[in-house]
C-alpha cells in the first residue's frame, strides 16, 4: 500500500475540531486533510478507513515509561523493548521514552546500551517510535525512594552520567535526580549543558532548595506529589516550589491511586494546560493480569489496578495506559478534546525538542496518530504512516 487515508473523521487540531474531515497519509507523513467535500480521489493502492463517529488525535507521547506486556527495559535485551513497544501501541502511544530506574552501575549500563542500540538499528515503522532515555535514579535520596532499590542509591555523579551519555550515544534526554544532592548545580549544569532536562524526583529538597535548582535550571517535576517533600503550611518543600514556579513542568499520573483526582484542579489553575505532562510511570505487568511481578529488585503486587511493593510501604509504577489516563483527566478536569491532546502529545513533543514533526496534526508532521471511538476507546494507532495497532471490530471485520 502507498498510503492511508480517514475519511469521515473529526480531526482534533490544535486549536479547534474539524468535523465531517479526511486525513491522507503518503510517505510517513500527514500529507493533507480538510472537509470531505475536498478530498481528493483516491487511487486503490491508498488504504481507506471509514472512520464515521469517531476523532482522530496526535498519536500519545510517554515520557516515563518503565515496562509493559511483561518486559521492562531494565531486562536490556531488544526482545523487551519490542514487546513494550507492541503493547504501548495498543493504548494510543506512538512515542516513549524508554525509562531506567535505580540499579547497579553495570545494570543501567546494559539497559543504556541496549535501548541506544535499538535506536539505531530499529525501523520506525508500524511501532511507537523510541526517542530517548529517560534516566530515573540513581542519582536520588533515599528518604524518598519510593519503589527505587535503596542499595543502588547513590550521589548525583557526573563522571558516571557522562560515561553513560556517551554509551547512548546522547540520547539519554531527562534525567530524575535529588537536587539537594548537587549543592554546588554542577551535576545540572553539566546535563543542560549536553541538552538533557534535570527533573526533580525522589527527593527531599526544602522549600527554599527546591527553588535555588529551579532558578540554576531544573525545570521538570517527575510524578507529581510522589516522591517529593509534600506542601506544609510552614514548609512548601518540592510539592509547593513545583506548582507556583511557572517555568516548571509537571509529570501526572491519573491513575486514581497516586493522588486524590480533585487535586488535579489546584494543578491546573496553577500550572495552566501548558506545564502539564501526563504520564503512565507504567511497569511490566501493564497489560497483563493482575498478581505479583518484579521492579528493580523488589516484588510487586497488583491487585484491582494498584501497584504496591509487597511490603505494602510504597506505590510501584502502575498498569494504567495512556488513552485511561486521558480519559481519567478529561472526566476529572472536563477537559476538551484539543486540551486532551495538548498533554497527552504536544507539551511532551515541545519538551523534548520535536514538536516540528510531532505531538499535533498540521501537513508534514510525522503520521503518529490515534483513532478513538465514540467511547473514547482505541480503534487504530498509526505510527509513521504505518498500522501498529487495529481494533478490527470498530470496522466491522
Amino acid at each position: 500500500m502507498d498510503g492511508i487515508c480517514l475519511t469521515n473523521v473529526e480531526i482534533v487540531l490544535e486549536h479547534e475540531i474539524m468535523p465531517d474531515a479526511f486525513l491522507l497519509i503518503r510517505e510517513g507523513i500527514i500529507d493533507s486533510y480538510g472537509q470531505m467535500g475536498t478530498c481528493p480521489k483516491i487511487d486503490s493502492r491508498i488504504r481507506v478507513f471509514d472512520c464515521r463517529d469517531h476523532h482522530v488525535l496526535p498519536g500519545m507521547i510517554d515520557i516515563h515509561v518503565h515496562g509493559a506486556g511483561g518486559s521492562d527495559f531494565m531486562d536490556a535485551t531488544s526482545q523487551a523493548i519490542d514487546t513494550i513497544a507492541r503493547t504501548l501501541a495498543k493504548e494510543g502511544t506512538t512515542s516513549y521514552l524508554a525509562t531506567t530506574m535505580t540499579g547497579t552501575s553495570e545494570q543501567i549500563r546494559d539497559s543504556i546500551l541496549t535501548i541506544s542500540t535499538f535506536m539505531e538499528e530499529h525501523e520506525k515503522v508500524a511501532s511507537p517510535e523510541l526517542l530517548g532515555i529517560h534516566l530515573e535514579g540513581p542519582f536520588i535520596n533515599s528518604t524518598q525512594k519510593g519503589a527505587q532499590p535503596v542499595s543502588c542509591i547513590i550521589s548525583p555523579n557526573l563522571n558516571l552520567f557522562t560515561e553513560w551519555q556517551r554509551l547512548a550515544k546522547g540520547v539519554i534526554r531527562i534525567v530524575t535526580f535529588a537536587p539537594e544532592l548537587d549543592e554546588e548545580h554542577s551535576f545540572l549544569k553539566e546535563i543542560q549543558r549536553q541538552g538533557v532536562l534535570g527533573s526533580m524526583g525522589h527527593t527531599d529538597a526544602t522549600y527554599k532548595q527546591a527553588n535555588v535548582a529551579i532558578d540554576a535550571g531544573i525545570s521538570n517535576a517527575t510524578h507529581l506529589f510522589n516522591g517529593m517533600s509534600g506542601l506544609h503550611h510552614r514548609e512548601p518543600g518540592v510539592l509547593g516550589a513545583a506548582l507556583l514556579r511557572e517555568e516548571v513542568y509537571v509529570e501526572v499520573i491519573p491513575d486514581g491511586f497516586h493522588f486524590h483526582p480533585d487535586l488535579l484542579k489546584l494543578v491546573l489553575r496553577l500550572k495552566g494546560i501548558e506545564r502539564i505532562l501526563v504520564i503512565t510511570d507504567g511497569m511490566r505487568a501493564k497489560g497483563m493480569s493482575e498478581g505479583k511481578y518484579d521492579l528493580g529488585g523488589n516484588n510487586v503486587v497488583v491487585s484491582n489496578g494498584k501497584c504496591t511493593l509487597e511490603d505494602g510501604s510504597s506505590l510501584a509504577g502502575s498498569i494504567i495506559t495512556m488513552n485511561e489516563a486521558r480519559k481519567n483527566m478529561a472526566k476529572w478536569l472536563g477537559l476538551s478534546l484539543t486540551e486532551q491532546a495538548q498533554i497527552t502529545s504536544l507539551n511532551q513533543a515541545k519538551r523534548l525538542g520535536v514538536e516540528d514533526r510531532k505531538g499535533s496534526i498540521l501537513k508534514g508532521k510525522d503520521a503518529d496518530l490515534t483513532l478513538i471511538d465514540e467511547d473514547g476507546n482505541v480503534s487504530l494507532t498509526i505510527c509513521n504512516g504505518e498500522i501498529a495497532y487495529i481494533n478490527r471490530s470498530s470496522f466491522g471485520n
